[in-house]
């Protein structure tokens, strides 16, 4: 116990250095990097929307500087195709002048890939991070390659309202442990990124951890043993996200036709768990799981015809689940 009691220490250290680090390139948006983080050490996918130009693509470049882990950054265009992201066979000659075929890997073939602007490909080429999302393998051509630990997709999207975009298929949604919003900065951190990206100097982050560094922060998470009342909230949360369920809110049945599925579940418990160990903490709380609602979650809620004509947002009903449920 006095290791595991060390561990957690250490992890909280080392957490500090890392906001550090990459408040020294991103300015502000703290709660966007506390979710990525959190999604990170959870060991999942993130999704990541908000306008261009918000400092998406910056955030997790400076990631992989903090981390040390190869990133590859794939810009999503209509013309994309699944071959460009997973790779191909081309044939390549050898001193004897014999051809074959050899496997040329793709951009997804790194621990961090950055999905730029996901929905603006086709929902064909989109399906295509399926399995290397879900599995962390890729099959071509009959072959399987294992994907390095740890591998991670950071997926950024423009609002769907924005003209060009594709929706994202909802088994893809699904597969993301979180969905994050970025906002605008304020006045002050407006001023603050003039000053720091119109000078002589970039900024940069310095390495904190490494890949097998981080799949230890990984595996102590999913060693953190969960309450029972914790696994009951979580458990009923879920459930009530399904308009036919005896706890869901009058809001979830009238505007939500489908809810959230076990994954959700998943990811609550996943990530309620990296909190806990961010404060030092030995076990997750209920704060915690109502902390981790709306990243969780807002993605998981598939609306009504009704919810959509009435602009209703998957968060204002998450809250008031919570507000039900969560004591």
């Amino acid at each position: 116990m006095s290791d595991y009691k060390a561990r957690v220490a250490e992890f909280s250290k080392q957490f500090a250095q890392i906001t550090e680090q990459i408040g020294q390139v991103i300015v502000g948006q703290r709660p966007v990097v506390l979710d990525l983080l959190k999604t990170v050490f959870a060991g999942g996918h993130a999704l990541i929307e908000g306008v261009p130009g918000l400092g998406k693509t910056l955030l997790v470049s400076t990631l992989g500087q903090v981390f040390h882990l190869s990133t590859n950054r794939i810009q999503f265009t209509p013309d994309l195709m699944p071959m460009d992201i997973l790779g191909t066979n081309i044939i390549v000659e050898d001193a004897g002048g014999r051809k074959r075929f050899e496997f040329q890997k793709g951009p997804i073939f790194a621990q961090i890939v950055l999905a730029d602007e996901i929905n603006r490909a086709t929902p064909k080429t989109q399906s295509a991070l399926l399995q290397a999302m879900q599995e962390h393998a890729v099959t071509a051509a009959g072959t399987t390659f294992d994907l390095a630990p740890p591998f991670f997709v950071i997926a950024t999207q423009n609002p769907i309202e924005m003209e060009g975009t594709y929706p994202l298929p909802e088994a893809q949604v699904d597969r993301f442990l979180t969905k994050i919003l970025i906002q605008y900065p304020n006045h002050q951190e407006m001023m603050a990124i003039l000053d720091r990206t119109t000078g002589v100097e970039t900024p940069s982050a310095k390495k904190v951890l490494d890949g097998p560094q981080i799949c230890a922060v990984q595996q102590l998470a999913a060693e953190l043993p969960v309450p029972d009342h914790i696994r009951e909230i979580v458990a009923k949360l879920v459930l009530a996200t399904h308009p036919d369920n005896e706890h869901a809110p009058e809001s979830v049945k009238k505007y939500v036709r489908y809810g959230s599925s076990p994954r959700g579940g998943q990811a609550l418990l996943r990530v309620a768990k990296v909190a806990a160990l961010i404060d030092g903490r030995y076990a997750p709380s209920v704060d915690d799981v109502r902390d981790a609602l709306g990243i969780c979650l807002r993605h998981r809620l598939l609306l009504s015809f009704e919810g959509d004509a009435e602009g209703i947002k998957t968060d204002d009903l998450l809250a008031e689940l919570a507000k039900k449920l969560v004591k």
